[in-house]
């Protein structure tokens, strides 16, 4: 849908950030809108002002993002990227949550981190400038004094809409996924709870869609209320897609990664010298790449036969496998736990770029190879004739 041709802008403490291309028609809009909105302010530097805003706005989102991001790690899940895009941000988690308590966290990190810009905005504004000031520029009043109260005000204001906006009990909003986290606790059945919020979900895109429709009878704001129905049906649509998911996990849920791995795996280990590992692996074989186990069958990487190749070939005899693999320090996404549902396979980094991604038991033991032809097999086998 999005973010899979988004352009790198950075990292952030390895996380990639990027922007849809959608992202410069709203960040062209928002300037465009708030030049109007400053020059009632300040003639000379209204254009100046609306910039700095808008880049300000943007960054109040991503760090909306980063905080979802930030408790994601904490616990355990690995973040592929952050996007900003049209309407918003989204951090792209490499698996689902897989308790309630996780969900609910996850999902109120963002919200609590734009209540705390929010309260710093307007607590700076009311520092350099009066109280009375400082409350006008969070309504948005241009009778507002000083550049810097305006653009504090913007901020608040805006970051104000946002915590609401994500506060609606809509899925796949922060709101919705807060009320997922509630109904998986109560019922303890994610599938069922996600339903739930996508139902949710549904409900607010409709309600959003009459609102904009509402909105331009009676006032006569198009702008306004095509782009509050555009975002009510990206929001029923995202719903409806996230109901037909957890239909579909309903009936894969019972399948494990034990199910479909291969339980016989082929294993470099690391001790192995490059000469040995090509003549009795890649040559024997000829496949592009083999796990790497520890002496007491432990997965510790892969190694590939670019790896091998880079050698040169009168020192391969000599150089050990373990000093060319690719680690794997257990967040890299090359491994996944025996007892873990196939789920959890859907979107796994290790399984997209190599094709397969190796199953190990709780004391990181290599116990079988999951290729992504058995994960297809499954699936389909999961969808009904």
């Amino acid at each position: 849908m999005f973010g899979g041709g988004s352009i790198q802008l950075a990292r952030v403490f390895g996380i990639r950030i990027g922007v849809d291309w959608s992202w410069f028609i709203v960040l062209f809009l928002i300037i465009w809108n708030l030049s109007g909105y400053y020059d009632d302010v300040t003639r000379s530097n209204a254009f100046a002002l609306a910039v700095i805003s808008a880049l300000l706005f943007f960054l109040s989102i991503l760090l909306h993002e980063l905080g979802h991001a930030w408790v994601a790690i904490r616990n355990g899940i690995a973040i592929e990227g952050i996007d900003l895009w049209m309407f918003g941000g989204v951090a792209k988690l490499s698996k689902d949550s897989d308790s309630p308590g996780v969900e609910f966290r996850i999902a109120a990190a963002g919200p609590l981190v734009t209540l705390i810009i929010a309260l710093v905005c307007l607590g700076l504004g009311a520092a350099i400038s009066s109280g009375t000031d400082a409350l006008d520029s969070a309504q948005f009043n241009s009778t507002a004094t000083g550049a810097t109260t305006a653009v504090l005000g913007y901020l608040t204001s805006i970051n104000i809409l946002l915590l609401v906006f994500n506060l609606i009990p809509a899925f796949p909003l922060d709101g919705g996924r807060i009320a997922r986290a509630i109904a998986w606790r109560l019922t303890g059945d994610r599938n069922r709870a996600t339903r739930f919020a996508a139902r949710l979900g549904r409900g607010g895109g409709y309600l959003m869609i009459g609102a904009g429709v509402a909105l331009y009878a009676f006032t006569g704001d198009f702008v306004g209320g095509i782009w509050l129905a555009f975002i009510g049906w990206f929001l029923a649509g995202a719903a409806r897609s996230a109901e037909a998911q957890a239909d579909f996990a309903g009936r894969i849920e019972h399948i494990r990664v034990a199910d479909v791995m291969d339980a016989e795996p082929v294993a470099i280990p690391e001790s192995a010298s490059l000469a040995d590992a090509e003549h009795d692996f890649f040559l024997r074989y000829g496949w592009q790449w083999f796990p790497v186990t520890d002496s007491n069958g432990r997965l510790v990487g892969v190694v590939s036969r670019e790896a091998i190749d880079s050698v040169p070939a009168d020192l391969r005899a000599e150089q050990r496998v373990a000093s060319v693999m690719a680690r794997d320090d257990g967040s890299s996404g090359l491994r996944v736990r025996l007892d873990e549902p196939l789920e959890s396979l859907l979107g796994q980094e290790g399984l997209t770029r190599l094709g397969a991604i190796m199953a190990v038991d709780g004391e990181g033991v290599l116990r079988g190879v999951v290729t992504i032809d058995a994960v297809r097999r499954a699936l389909q086998g999961a969808v009904p004739a």
